[in-house]
């Protein structure tokens, strides 16, 4: 009986244990990347002057995206983010290489930017904010009472 007892409370024991340790491992960190896997020495060879759109996609591949409004605007973009546990994803680092070329197809310039352009967007929780008066439930329930056909209230005079 006595045997019976410490077996179970060591099973017990093993039994909490793995328990807490699935709990704890559930708030680990998650670090997830997205986007153009760069290459600094690969990156860092591409010249002004020197290369041209082939050249440069023998040399990174193809581009993130390429500009909307003009199409001579290539971007590699890499972002890194991090979570903890069931918080929303945020952006750890940030990398965006901006290629520019000239209508020759020739690279003009080569811009480098990272984490300090990107924006922070918090939206309301429950209401947009408007332009205009704030009113109560009840003014816009009962606000018009009484000025339809007053004077000035921009009815339309009868045809005579």
């Amino acid at each position: 009986m006595i045997k019976m007892t410490v077996r179970t409370a060591k099973s017990f024991a093993l039994a909490s244990l793995l328990a807490a340790s699935a709990l704890v491992s559930g708030c680990g960190q998650i670090v997830d990347r997205q986007g153009y896997i760069q290459d600094p020495v690969l990156t860092a060879a591409i010249q002004p002057g020197i290369d041209n759109r082939d050249s440069v996609a023998g040399t990174l591949g193809r581009p993130t995206f390429v500009g909307q409004f003009d199409q001579r605007d290539w971007y590699y973009v890499t972002r890194t983010t991090k979570q903890f546990g069931f918080n929303l994803p945020r952006v750890a680092d940030q990398s965006v290489l901006h290629i520019r070329f000239d209508d020759a197809g020739n690279v003009t310039t080569v811009e480098r930017s990272g984490v300090d352009k990107v924006a922070s967007i918090e939206p309301y929780a429950d209401k947009t904010p408007t332009l205009g008066r704030d009113r109560s439930f009840f003014e816009e329930l009962f606000g018009n009472i009484g000025t339809v056909g007053a004077p000035g209230a921009g009815t339309n005079p009868t045809p005579q």
